[in-house]
C-alpha cells in the first residue's frame, strides 16, 4: 500500500507539472495528489473489504420432533448454498397451512397431497406442492396371529376412523385379500363400499392414535406409521405390509405459497431446498434411523419446472 501511494503521488505531481508549468501552486499539487490517492484507496478497499452476501433465511413448518431428524442433513447442506433453513414446530395439523397462507412461514412439510387438497377446498388457501418427500406405509399388525391366513370369522380388525386414513386402510385390507371393495372409483372408500368380506371379520373404527394400545384386545389392526413408530412396533413385525404406495395422493410433500412462485429468486431457493432433501443421505435416515417407516417417492418429479 505504501509503495502504491508513493508511486501514485509522483505520477500525479509530474502530470500536473506538465499541464500547468511552473505557475502551479503547491496547494494545487497537494490537492490533486490527495484526490488521486483517495480514489486509489477507495478502489482497493472496495476490492479487499466488500462484505459477503447475507444468507437467505427460510422457515419451514413441520409437526413433530421426528422431522428434525428427517431434515437435519438438508439443513446442513443448505448452509453451503447460502440458505439458513429454520425448522418451525407446530402442535397440530391445521395451523401449518394457515401459517403458510398468511406468510408466517415460507414452506411446510408435514402432509400428503390429499390432505393439502382438502385444506385448499375447505379454506381457499392458495398453496402449491413444490416437491415430493416420502410415503408412510399403513401396515397391519397383530399380537395374536402371525399371518393374514390365520384370520377367521368373528375376528376383529381395528382401522383409523378419520376419512383419509380409513379409506386407505380399507384399500390395504383389500390388497391383503381380506375384503373386496366395490368397483366405484371411490378414492376414499368407507365400510359401505365393501362389496364382500372374503373372511367374515368385524371391522372396528377407532381414533388412529389409540389403535396401538388396543392391539391386545383386537385380532389385528391397521396402524399409522408414526404411531407404530412411537409405540415401538417394528415394520418387519407387520403381518401384512402396505403395498398401496403408488397413489400420489398419499405422497407427502413440501408446500409453498403459490404467489411466492412468481418470484424467481424464491423459486431458485425453494428448488435448492427440495434438492437438499431428496438425497441419499435423507434416504439413509429413513432406513437406518427409522427402520423403513418412510419410503422415498416421486423424487424424479420436478414440481417447480413450470416456475423456473
Amino acid at each position: 500500500m505504501k509503495k502504491r501511494f508513493i508511486s501514485t503521488l509522483l505520477v500525479a505531481i509530474t502530470a500536473i507539472g506538465a499541464l500547468t508549468g511552473c505557475g502551479s501552486s503547491n496547494s494545487n499539487v497537494a490537492q490533486a495528489a490527495a484526490e488521486t490517492t483517495t480514489e486509489a484507496d477507495t478502489a482497493e478497499a472496495t476490492t479487499e473489504e466488500a462484505p459477503a452476501g447475507e444468507p437467505i433465511e427460510l422457515k419451514i413448518g413441520v409437526v413433530g420432533s421426528i422431522y428434525e431428524d428427517l431434515w437435519e442433513n438438508a439443513v446442513e447442506t443448505l448452509k453451503d448454498e447460502g440458505i439458513d433453513l429454520k425448522i418451525v414446530q407446530f402442535s397440530d395439523y391445521v395451523t401449518p397451512n394457515n401459517a403458510l397462507a398468511n406468510g408466517e412461514i415460507d414452506l411446510n412439510a408435514f402432509q400428503h397431497q390429499i390432505y393439502l387438497q382438502s385444506e385448499i377446498d375447505q379454506y381457499g388457501y392458495e398453496l402449491t406442492n413444490i416437491g415430493n418427500t416420502f410415503i408412510i406405509p399403513l401396515n397391519l399388525y397383530s399380537e395374536k396371529i402371525k399371518s393374514v391366513d390365520e384370520l377367521k370369522a368373528g375376528d376383529t380388525i381395528a382401522v383409523p376412523n378419520d376419512p383419509t386414513n380409513e379409506g386407505r386402510a380399507l384399500k390395504v385390507l383389500a390388497a391383503a385379500g381380506i375384503i373386496t371393495l366395490k368397483d366405484n372409483d371411490n378414492f376414499n372408500p368407507t365400510l359401505d363400499d365393501i362389496e364382500k368380506y372374503n373372511v367374515e371379520v368385524k371391522i372396528e373404527e377407532l381414533a388412529a392414535n389409540t389403535i396401538p394400545s388396543t392391539l391386545p384386545d383386537v385380532t389385528a389392526a391397521i396402524i399409522n406409521g408414526n404411531y407404530a413408530l412411537d409405540f415401538g412396533l417394528d415394520v418387519d413385525g407387520a403381518i401384512y405390509k402396505d403395498t398401496v404406495l403408488d397413489e400420489e395422493k398419499y405422497w407427502n410433500l413440501i408446500a409453498a405459497k403459490t404467489a411466492d412462485l412468481s418470484d424467481s429468486k424464491l423459486v431458485e431457493a425453494y428448488d435448492k431446498v427440495v434438492e437438499a432433501f431428496q438425497t441419499q443421505a435423507t434416504e439413509d435416515v429413513f432406513n437406518n434411523k427409522f427402520g423403513g417407516y418412510f419410503i422415498q417417492v416421486g423424487w424424479d418429479q420436478d414440481r417447480l419446472s413450470e416456475y423456473k
